[in-house]
This record gives C-alpha cells, sequence and structure tokens, in this order.
C-alpha cells in the first residue's frame, strides 16, 4: 500500500467503500487499520454487541494527557431513489470538486486526517493527536459511546475534540440535541357505525400530535429572540405515521415516529417524562375506560445530547486560534460533538465542505475545501508541538 496517499487520493479510496448505515463499515476499517499499521501506528477496535460494525482509534505522539481528538463518523446515508449522475460509490473529479457518497459528510475530513499521518508522526509533538473513527452516527450516534468510554478508560486523556462535520472550516460551537420516539398504539377495533363501542388508534395518534404541535407552538411564542438557532426553540414533530385497516372499522393499531430537536441545555428526559404525562392522564384513561386492553408504548429510538457553548472551552480556544474565526457559529443538526462533551471533553465541530451537499445526490466536496482542512491540520500540528512535554 502506498503510504503517503493525498487527501484527495484518500478520500476516493474511503468513499469506495460502501457504509451505508444499514451495512457494515468492516472493510473501511479493515483497510485503516492496515494503514495505520504499515506506518507504524497501532489502532484499536471498538467492535459492535454484534460485530459486524465496529469504531476505531489511535493515538500519534507521546502517551501524556492533554492534546486532540480528531472525530469522523464513518457511515453514510443511503443512495436509493436519488439520481446520481455516476456510481456514488466510485469518486469523480470535475471543476474542482470530488464527487462521491460521503464526499462532504463526512468522509473529506477522515481522509484529511489520514493522509496527514505521516506529518504527525514526523512532528515533534508535544501533546498527542487521536483519531477516532465511529460507526452508526447517522442512524442516532450509537457508536461512538463505546468508543469514547474505550479511549479514556485506555488513556491517556485528551484536552478537547474536533468533530469534522462539513462547516466550510468554521468554528461551530453550538448545535441542537435530538431525541426520537416512536409511539405505538393499540385501540379497539369495531365497526364504525359503533364507534362508541370502539377505540381509535389514529384518533388517540391525533391527540398526541396535536399535544406534539401545541407544544411546538408554546416555544415559539416563549421563544428567547438573541437565541442564535433558526429556529431559536425546541421544536416537536411527527415524520412518519401508520395505521388502520380500512375506513368503516376503528383503527386497532397506529403507529407514528416523533423526532424532538432541543435546544443545548434542555433536558430530554423532562420533555419525554412530559409527553409519557399527557399520555397517562389525558389519553389513556378513556382508551381503557372502553377497553383495558387498550396501551400505548413509548420507545426511544435515539438520544443525542445538543452541544453546548463553552464558557472559554480549549476546543473553541484552540479552533478559533487556528482558523481565526471568530463569528459565533451554530448549526440545528446533532453531531457527536454533544456526546463528547457529555463524557467530559471539550469538543467543537470544524470540518471541511458544506453541510448543503450532505444527503444529497451528486455528493461533493470542493478540493479547495481539502486543502484549507490540511492547511488546518498543519496548524494543528505546529500547536501541539510547541507545548512543552
Amino acid at each position: 500500500m502506498n503510504q503517503f496517499l493525498t487527501p484527495r487520493d484518500m478520500l476516493k479510496k474511503l468513499i469506495s467503500f460502501n457504509t451505508v448505515s444499514d451495512r457494515s463499515n468492516l472493510a473501511l476499517i479493515d483497510f485503516v487499520e492496515e494503514y495505520l499499521a504499515g506506518l507504524g501506528v497501532t489502532s484499536v477496535r471498538v467492535p459492535s454487541e454484534e460485530g459486524t460494525k465496529a469504531s476505531l482509534h489511535a493515538m500519534i505522539g507521546p502517551a501524556l494527557d492533554g492534546g486532540a481528538v480528531l472525530s469522523a463518523h464513518t457511515d453514510v446515508v443511503p443512495v436509493e431513489g436519488q439520481n446520481w449522475s455516476q456510481d456514488p460509490f466510485t469518486a469523480w473529479e470535475a471543476d474542482g470538486r470530488l464527487y462521491g457518497r460521503g464526499a462532504a459528510d463526512m468522509k473529506g475530513f477522515a481522509a484529511t486526517v489520514l493522509a496527514k499521518v505521516p506529518d504527525f508522526l514526523s512532528a515533534d509533538l508535544g501533546r498527542p493527536v487521536h483519531i477516532a473513527l465511529s460507526y452508526d452516527e447517522e442512524t442516532g450516534c450509537t457508536g461512538v459511546s463505546p468508543l469514547i468510554e474505550d479511549m479514556l478508560a485506555r488513556g491517556p486523556k485528551p484536552d478537547f475534540v474536533i468533530v469534522g462535520e462539513p462547516t466550510r472550516m468554521k468554528v461551530v460551537s453550538g448545535h441542537k440535541g435530538i431525541v426520537v420516539l416512536k409511539t405505538g398504539i393499540q385501540g379497539h377495533p369495531v365497526h364504525s357505525s359503533r364507534l362508541h363501542r370502539g377505540v381509535s388508534a389514529i384518533s388517540a395518534a391525533a391527540k398526541l400530535i396535536s399535544w406534539l404541535d401545541g407544544k411546538t407552538a408554546e416555544n415559539k411564542a416563549e421563544a428567547d429572540p438573541d437565541c442564535p438557532f433558526d429556529p431559536p426553540y425546541t421544536t416537536l414533530h411527527c415524520g412518519v405515521i401508520q395505521g388502520g385497516q380500512a375506513h368503516n372499522i376503528t383503527a386497532e393499531n397506529c403507529e407514528f415516529v416523533t423526532d424532538i430537536r432541543l435546544l443545548p441545555g434542555e433536558s430530554v428526559d423532562d420533555w419525554v417524562t412530559a409527553y409519557k404525562s399527557f399520555i397517562e392522564r389525558e389519553v389513556l384513561p378513556d382508551m381503557q375506560a372502553i377497553s383495558a386492553q387498550c396501551r400505548i408504548d413509548v420507545t426511544e429510538m435515539a438520544n443525542v445530547p445538543g452541544l453546548r457553548e463553552e464558557d472559554n472551552g480549549k476546543a473553541e480556544t484552540v479552533a478559533r486560534r487556528l482558523t481565526g474565526d471568530n463569528a459565533r457559529n451554530v448549526v440545528v443538526y446533532a453531531t457527536e460533538g454533544g456526546i463528547f462533551q457529555r463524557h467530559g471533553l471539550s469538543a467543537i465541530i470544524c470540518g471541511p465542505g458544506s453541510i448543503d451537499q450532505a444527503h444529497q445526490p451528486d455528493e461533493f466536496i470542493e478540493i479547495a475545501e481539502l486543502d484549507r482542512c490540511a492547511a488546518f491540520l498543519d496548524r494543528l500540528t505546529a500547536d501541539l508541538s510547541q507545548i512543552d512535554s
């Protein structure tokens, strides 16, 4: 294997691995592990419970507390139903852009970090560089917590984390959190001409969805005008619903999925408790008064904390110094940054490419963005080399 790949060459290689979240990412992890081993870098796998996927982390530099984690996820979103002009897993270049699934979100950052490993090794680092590659970010950020726990258990403990989601190399210091809930409702079916003897699961769902919409409206009315997020309040949204058997039968079953996008600092547990309390107090008693078999089950499918803006946070301080970006930047989508922060690590989001390209057909990253990221990593390397060991 050619050990000295450019970020462009490395990105083409990473794109060639179909790591859509419903597939294994082990072929990509095999490649990265072999690549690092060829450079004399030992890496650690953190497998999923099923063993079909794995995260990977590695440390370069002195085994001392401090230093930086460079974090990326390896999974990508599906391509089915999208109108791609070429094979999404065979990268191509045109007009200063590199195309392929994951080019922007977020194999571009992972590729640049991996291509810079020889430079990390040749530098006189006073504090280490940690590389962290996770799985299943796109389906709820489920792979990163075991990765972080393994890193921290093995030590040493890093100072800060840079999550390289596409921000055009701007420093993003805050993002909303998300909790995804699946609500399953069992009603009592009867012929609709005898509606009073039945319980419609769809009607119950309508009451719950109305509650969600009402809470969003309340949050909008009470929003802080100085809040930097767009929109500047927590939103509760039903995106998927299915249920019912026929127009003349009260629906026996209904299921819908809700996402709640929370402002940083708000409690997921508080929102889930409020939702369940409304069910138990206002909806379920009337249903069970007709049939004791009626029930409502709420299942948590994802729980990703928001990224809080830190006062004098190490990650933000370093990233602003190295980029020159002193603007207040926040985003409404969720990342693994809040999970690193929940584990006690200072974190920011800063990476190449635009979020506008994420999840799109003919996804691309401008090659100039890869160059900007490489220059940022050069400055980070120099910064870590200036620290007395």
